[in-house]
Order: C-alpha cells, then sequence, then structure tokens
C-alpha cells in the first residue's frame, strides 16, 4: 500500500456520516491524479472535458482503485477522458427515450403497471456512461411537497403497482427527505412495490443508516433495491455490511450492470461479479448493452461479444447467477431481452 492510499484511509476515518464523504469527495482531476499516483497529463486531458459533467468520485470507491495503473476497472468507469468530446453517429442526449415518456414533471411511463419518478439529479459519483448525463434535472420536482401535485396523476391511475425511484440516485435525499417521499406513496393503495436503483451502498457504503433500513423495514409496500455494480472489486468488506443490514430489514435486492469496455468486457470478470453478487445475497438481474448516450461511444461492446459472454457464463455458473443481457429500445414497451 502506498503512502498516499494511507493517507486516503486515515482522512476516510475522519467521516462522521455519508454526508461528510459526500463533503469531501474528489472532485479535482488533478487531486484525482495525486492520490492514486498517476501522470499530471491524466488530470490536464481529465479537465478538457467536465465542463459539463465534472468529475465526483467518493473517497470509499477511490480507495478501492490500483495507484499507478490507467486500466483500472474502477477507474475507467469516473476518469474523463477525451473521448467523450467526440460526435459520434447514433449516440444522442436522450438515449433512452425519456423526454417522450416523460407525463409529468420528474414523472417518466415506459411499462404498463410502473412509474419512474426523478427525485434528484445528484449522484455519489460521476459514471462517464450515465446514461442521463444530459438529463434537464432542473425541471423535476425539489422535496416532497412540490411532489404531490406529480403523484396526484398516479394516484388516480390504479393500473400502476409499482413506483421506482431513480435519479440520479435517490438514496442522495437525506433520511428525512426520503420518508417524507415515501409517505406521500404509502398514501396510494394500489402502490404494491417500491423500486429503488442506487450506487450508494457501494461507494458509501455508510449510507445504509439505521434510520434507512428503519423506514424500509416499515414500509407496507415490498422493497426493492436494485444496486448497479460492474465489477467484483466494487464489493469489498463495508459493502458487504450495508447490503446485509438491507437484506435483513426484508429488501429484495438485485444488481444491474452496463457492459463496458475495458471494465467488465470478459467471461472471468463478469463469472467473478456474479460469484461475489451470490455471496451477498444479491440477484444478477440484468446486463445492459449499453445505453448510447452521447459522451459513452467508447465503452461501447458490440453485441456480438456480449452474447458470447454470456454464453460461456452459462458454461460456467449456475442459471440463477447469470443476468439476463438486455438492451433498452425508446419507445418500446419492455427491455429487450438480448439473451
Amino acid at each position: 500500500m502506498n503512502i498516499v492510499t494511507k493517507q486516503l484511509e486515515l482522512v476516510a476515518a475522519t467521516f462522521s456520516d455519508w454526508q461528510s464523504e459526500i463533503k469531501f469527495a474528489i472532485r479535482d482531476p488533478m487531486e484525482l491524479c495525486r492520490a492514486l499516483n498517476l501522470p499530471e497529463s491524466v488530470g490536464r486531458a481529465a479537465k478538457s472535458v467536465t465542463s459539463d459533467f465534472a468529475l465526483f468520485a467518493p473517497r470509499p470507491f477511490v480507495q478501492r482503485i490500483q495507484a499507478g495503473r490507467l486500466d483500472d476497472p474502477l477507474l475507467r468507469q469516473l476518469l474523463p477522458l477525451p473521448t467523450e468530446n467526440e460526435l459520434r453517429d447514433g449516440f444522442t442526449v436522450d438515449a433512452v427515450g425519456d423526454g417522450p415518456a416523460t407525463v409529468a414533471s420528474g414523472v417518466i411511463m415506459k411499462y404498463p403497471g410502473r412509474a419512474l419518478l426523478i427525485v434528484t439529479g445528484a449522484c455519489a459519483i460521476h459514471c462517464r456512461y450515465c446514461f442521463r448525463r444530459h438529463f434537464p434535472y432542473e425541471t423535476t420536482p425539489k422535496g416532497a411537497a412540490q411532489w404531490e401535485h406529480a403523484l396526484a396523476g398516479i394516484g388516480h391511475d390504479t393500473n400502476i403497482e409499482e413506483i421506482i425511484l431513480s435519479g440520479g440516485d435517490p438514496l442522495m435525499l437525506t433520511d428525512s427527505g426520503l420518508q417524507s417521499l415515501l409517505s406521500l406513496i404509502t398514501e396510494l393503495p394500489h402502490v404494491r412495490r417500491i423500486r429503488v436503483h442506487t450506487r450508494l451502498p457501494i461507494m458509501i457504503p455508510a449510507r445504509v443508516t439505521q434510520q434507512l433500513v428503519e423506514t424500509f423495514a416499515n414500509l407496507p409496500q415490498t422493497v426493492v433495491i436494485v444496486i448497479h455494480s460492474n465489477h467484483a472489486n466494487e464489493l469489498d468488506e463495508q459493502v458487504a455490511i450495508a447490503l446485509d443490514k438491507l437484506h435483513a430489514c426484508g429488501c429484495l435486492l438485485l444488481n444491474q450492470s452496463v457492459l463496458l469496455r475495458g471494465v467488465n468486457d470478459n467471461a472471468e470478470t463478469l463469472c467473478d461479479l456474479s460469484a461475489k453478487l451470490i455471496e451477498m445475497r444479491v440477484i444478477p438481474y440484468y446486463l445492459h448493452q449499453l445505453d448510447r448516450v452521447q459522451g459513452a461511444s467508447h465503452f461501447e461492446v458490440p453485441i456480438e461479444v456480449g452474447t458470447a459472454l454470456i454464453e460461456q457464463m452459462r458454461n460456467s455458473l449456475p442459471g440463477y447467477a447469470v443476468p439476463r443481457y438486455v438492451s433498452e429500445i425508446p419507445g418500446e414497451s419492455s427491455k429487450r431481452i438480448i439473451m
């Protein structure tokens, strides 16, 4: 372990809560390079592409990156690269058709029986492949009071049985803020499930507070937590503890991964991730083909490569450990199952 990493551990140990870890996250590419013993030229290049989508890297996650390795799969997910400025045919600012599917401020309805709420634009990490990196978050409701009008429409549609909390990352809300929003949702008698899509238990495991656990445990609806892990190296002991708390309070835990070039585009890596997820009682749910968002073309893996990887996984793992390989096609009524 190098001296810089030791210093990072010392700083992380002084954090009193998850909000402090957000406050002290790395935002400057030059600081990231110093922390990971990377050349200054890498930081200068990263600075040239962060004006619209800045670097944001929480220190607990940075500690899992191997210093001095530009090809580290965790680093690749958060390091801005000049290739993000390249315009490629077929890559757009709204790769999944959120705009046409928006039925009210912050409310997206693409699939029967489900409504997705964009509850915040904030995240605990800025993933460079994020399909909502260009989303107009300023147009969405802020706080539970502003959600009452949007939820009124959902309240009149008794076909909606599931509310999906997304963003950004919904767990960036404070415990009290999330509880206020969930209280509004529980007033809708036809809503049977609440699904939360989040990377926070992975990025900052301390986010899984006792109050958060109690909030989920006391909800009358079934709570499904979908974490977003792309590589086994993301899943350390502290993450395991956080996930165990969520599992113990009755949440169903699923994982969605994105197939990313240079991160997880080989069978051994994907098998290792699935095995580790199963150990932590998380079901490998989806492996997503990259959403073709502008700025992320360098992550794309050909679909024929993805299908070959799934076949290799099926030859190595039990069926329940092999995710479904899917893509999201704007305007379609469900995810498209590739394999």
